[in-house]
């Protein structure tokens, strides 16, 4: 049995085919003509930026993203609680003060 099925964009479709790709769409028997038509997929690709180092802390580091300053702590527990609290207090002053001086830069 032959179904012929009428491609929407099928130039672009067959570009993808033919460089050995997958092109996901949907494919359904059109109401007005009563054709099988297949329908690609307008799919973008994904676009990641990758996070900004701002500062290397001794446990840890300071990360710009697009919407966020991100701060990243792991402190081993042996040090007692005493002792992380006071290391929190210095990297995060560490950190507050390399921000402080990335704005400077910019201005």
């Amino acid at each position: 049995m032959k179904k012929f099925i009428f491609i929407n964009n099928a130039i672009t479709v067959m570009d993808k085919l033919l460089s050995s790709k997958r092109v996901e769409g949907v494919l359904y028997v059109d109401e007005n003509t009563g054709r099988l038509t297949f329908k690609a997929y307008n799919r973008k690709p994904k676009s990641l930026q990758r996070n900004r180092l701002i500062c290397l802390l001794e446990h840890g580091w300071v990360k710009e993203s697009a919407e966020r300053i991100k701060v990243y702590e792991s402190i081993p527990k042996v040090l007692g609680t005493m002792k992380v609290t006071g290391v929190l207090d210095r990297e995060i002053r560490d950190a507050q003060n390399a921000l402080i001086e990335r704005e400077l830069e910019l201005l």
